[in-house]
């Protein structure tokens, strides 16, 4: 039996602590984080890269406030489509520039039909419904229904978090 399990050094581990919970907000965040582990930020970025690319991490992005930015309009839109079809669609919608992310989940018949989520922004809940009809409108007769969970607050979304000496 062979152990596909990663291994993180020490140095990997500081280095997801330091980041975790995002970049310094600085003109060189990679710099700011080196300087703080005592490494050069050359080597902060080959680390973080090989992490990425061995999949220990999965990725490294911005994450921006769609309240603060104006964005008062979001819904989570689930939709029901034929499933030889949910990953073309889901690219699809997933590529327009008012979805943040989109995915499949499995359905769970009779009570829940959808397979394709996608979660939806506008600046009013009037213009999240037109871009829902843009989306309904690509799916055509694939769309056959969905639903709209609109969002009424933020909550704090994180994924694992490793603590010092884990």
């Amino acid at each position: 039996m062979s152990d596909d399990t990663i291994k993180l050094d020490e140095l990997d581990r500081r280095i997801v602590v330091a980041t975790q919970a995002g970049l310094p907000l600085v003109a060189e965040p990679y710099q700011q984080v080196a300087e703080a582990l005592g490494v050069t930020a050359e080597e902060v970025m080959q680390r973080l890269q090989r992490m990425l690319e061995s999949g220990i991490i999965r990725r490294i992005g911005a994450v921006p406030n769609h309240y603060t930015l104006g964005f008062r309009g979001n819904g989570m839109t689930v939709w029901d489509v034929p499933d030889e079809k949910v990953v073309e669609y889901g690219e699809k919608i997933g590529a327009l520039d008012f979805v943040s992310h989109a995915y499949h989940r499995p359905r769970f018949l009779p009570e829940w039909r959808y397979n394709l989520f996608a979660m939806v922004h506008g600046r009013n809940r009037d213009e999240l419904k037109q871009k829902i009809d843009t989306i309904a409108q690509m799916l055509g007769e694939d769309n056959r229904a969905h639903e709209v969970l609109f969002s009424t607050r933020i909550l704090k979304k994180t994924g694992l978090r490793l603590v010092t000496g884990s």
